[in-house]
């Protein structure tokens, strides 16, 4: 029979809906980056909201709300008051050392003729590491990932650091009920179940993904910070305040903390660069194959390649926003698929019950 088939007119109609919704995330993919970040913060404060909630008397929950972003930014303030002072004065010394390398190197250059002495293999691998650091800085440089100069941009950016908290709040204070209200548009039956259950699943796994983010940022930061310490690494306190936000960001941020690392270490003269290299791959390989997998749970657990993927395709939507992004939507993504396919393998067991 000529004419379209009511079946194959849905697929279209759903296809078109589906391309259509891409299409508007990708133009409005900047204020969904914004929302996003704020949602994440929520739940990096929601742990400390609900045990507080819990403390403090009456029904009322604006309390509890205040009170946790008050904890929340007063530790953060205490932090940079503490620890910024200290931070600040390693990086001015870190920028007054790389001008008198840089002459070093020069009147190096400049007695080249000199007879070469007799050095260890450590030695000439040293020398062999720094010329190459001099001859090809700019390349080096090049090397260290942009998404890692464009937090440091970010950061400056004072508007978004008040419209975020802001709409955090209000996502906390607000959450159940806009829960409640985004189910009830969807028809009571299979359709609503299924929303219910990619929504609880999906605010379990924000908790856990931010919760272990977190601790593994703040055992970077201390880990590098006391073996740096001990080792007597020059900046260690500058090195492992880098390497922190560094962590939040997948794959590129510890790769980027790596290298500045390195390129420091060298560039001041510490005499033992192997032995942070060493420490360096040794805290990775404990991180992602000990700590990381005892704090994500099997549902955030991801491929490799898959995060590689989303890595590069967060990056190219939007940036290093996209980038910190990439794993959750992943995470929540395998979620919703794995719930499809659920309930389209109980529909059938129902039918034949009946």
């Amino acid at each position: 029979m000529l004419g379209f088939e009511r079946k194959a007119a849905r697929y279209t109609w759903t296809a078109a809906l589906i391309a259509l919704l891409i299409g508007s995330v990708y133009f409005i993919r900047e204020a969904l980056i914004v929302f996003a970040v704020a949602l994440l913060l929520t739940y990096l404060l929601y742990p400390l909201y609900e045990v507080l909630n819990r403390i403090l008397p009456g029904r009322s929950r604006a309390p509890a709300l205040a009170m946790a972003y008050l904890i929340f930014f007063g530790i953060v303030t205490l932090m940079v008051l503490t620890i910024g002072f200290r931070v600040t004065e390693e990086a001015n010394t870190l920028a007054a050392h790389a001008k008198d390398f840089l002459k070093e190197m020069q009147a190096r250059t400049d007695n080249s003729a000199s007879p070469p002495a007799v050095k260890s293999v450590q030695d000439q691998i040293i020398d062999y590491a720094r010329s190459q650091l001099e001859e090809n800085s700019t390349q080096i440089l090049s090397l260290v990932p942009q998404y890692s100069l464009r937090i440091l941009s970010a950061a400056g950016n004072l508007l978004l650091a008040i419209v975020i908290p802001i709409i955090s709040f209000f996502m906390m204070k607000d959450g159940s009920l806009l829960r409640e209200e985004l189910i009830e548009l969807v028809a009571p039956g299979r359709n609503r179940e299924l929303m219910e259950d990619v929504l609880s699943d999906v605010h379990l796994l924000l908790l856990q993904y931010m919760r272990a983010l977190f601790t593994l940022c703040l055992a970077v930061f201390g880990s590098f910070a006391l073996v740096f310490k001990i080792m007597d690494v020059p900046y260690a306190l500058l090195l492992a305040t880098i390497a922190f936000p560094l962590e939040f960001v997948p794959l590129v941020g510890p790769m980027s903390s790596a290298v500045i690392i390195m390129v420091v270490v060298t560039f001041s003269g510490f005499p033992h660069p192997l032995w942070v290299l060493a420490f360096l791959g040794i805290y990775r390989l404990f991180q992602d194959y000990v700590l990381s997998p005892n704090l994500m749970s099997a549902g955030v657990e991801l491929h490799p390649l898959l995060v590689i993927f989303g890595v590069f395709a967060g990056g190219e939507i939007g940036g290093v926003a996209g980038i910190f992004l990439s794993v959750p939507v992943l995470a929540m993504g395998r979620i919703i698929i794995r719930r499809i396919r659920k309930m389209r393998v109980q529909i059938p067991q129902h039918v034949e019950a009946a």
